[in-house]
């Protein structure tokens, strides 16, 4: 097992090197000079040429990449071309945000998605089936935006239940915090909900089938204990893949949802900081983005060996 870890530990390094060369890249290819951007009205080529030599802009192209990815990796992003202060420090400001939203989404997403798959797979062509695929089928189709607009002005504007905007972190009681973070983890994890059902339910109909759970069956036990413990476990294996190779969609659909709630994390500050060619906050975002998709699929791969253990041999 420790093994396996350590090989995908490394599979890792070479994926995040090259993620690092492809965002610095593009970065260098937009147009415009960073350097305008800091000085603004102040801009002479005195000091632009001071101001370049000093954030070694004036360096070969492969020594600044080194460098760059060098403090990437030591902590040292550089500051905002905005604020003047450490990227690091306003990533680090706003991620436990984004963080809290994407694992709530999910969250929702895996309990309600679980139990509906199976009522649907136990219950094929029944009411609860053709209800729960329909319903699926429109969580699927709706976008973000619109979702969260209507959930917005039904529970926010119209009943009042819930607050409409701004964040109320966990220092300030979690009942708030989860009060103020409800819409938007529903907005961003109700399609997620509606695929993993969907798949779980054409996961579970193809496990019923195999001989094994004809087996279980004949040996006398329980509907319950044959669907829950035998059917099940195998059901989830293709949906864990899934969820690996959803959470880039999340990481995305958080820039909207936080966008629409006025929530501070580091989705919002992407945006503001790409309308305001503030590159080295750019640059840490996607990074970071990056970053977080990667371990999470690393994540995915341990919660697979242990719902399928021939892995660890392969």
């Amino acid at each position: 097992m420790l093994r396996f870890i350590l090989r995908r530990l490394l599979a890792l390094i070479p994926t995040f090197v090259g993620i690092t060369l492809v965002v610095f890249i593009m970065i260098r290819a937009i147009p415009g000079d960073p350097i305008l951007t800091i000085l603004a009205e102040d801009y002479s080529e005195e000091l632009a040429q001071e101001y370049r030599q000093k954030m070694g802009l004036d360096r070969p192209v492969v020594v600044q990449y080194l460098i760059w990815l060098k403090g990437m990796v030591t902590g040292d992003w550089g500051n905002s071309l905005i604020s003047q202060e450490p990227v690091i420090r306003e990533v680090a400001k706003r991620l436990p945000v984004t963080l809290e939203l994407l694992v709530l989404a999910l969250a929702f997403a895996v309990v309600f998605s679980v139990p509906f798959g199976v009522i649907s797979a136990v219950k094929p062509n029944s009411m609860p089936d053709h209800t729960l695929m329909t319903v699926s089928m429109l969580g699927i189709s709706l976008p973000e935006f619109f979702l969260g607009a209507l959930l917005l002005i039904v529970f926010a504007l119209k009943l009042q239940w819930l607050p409409a905007t701004s964040f109320v972190p966990l220092s300030g009681g979690l009942f708030e915090n989860l009060r103020h973070m409800l819409l938007p983890a529903v907005t961003l994890g109700s399609a997620r909900m509606a695929m993993f059902t969907r798949l779980i339910r054409n996961s579970m109909l193809e496990v019923v089938r195999q001989d094994y759970i004809d087996t279980a069956r004949a040996k006398g036990l329980s509907e319950w204990l044959v669907i829950n413990k035998h059917a099940l476990k195998n059901a989830l294996v293709p949906t864990v893949t899934v969820i690996g190779l959803q959470i880039g969609y999340l990481i995305g659909g958080a820039i909207i949802v936080e966008s629409l709630f006025a929530l501070p994390g580091i989705g919002s500050l992407g945006i503001d900081s790409i309308l305001q060619r503030d590159y080295p906050v750019v640059q840490a975002f996607v990074i970071v983005s990056a970053t977080g998709f990667l371990l999470a699929n690393f994540a995915v791969d341990i919660v697979y060996t242990f719902l399928d253990p021939r892995i660890r041999v392969r």
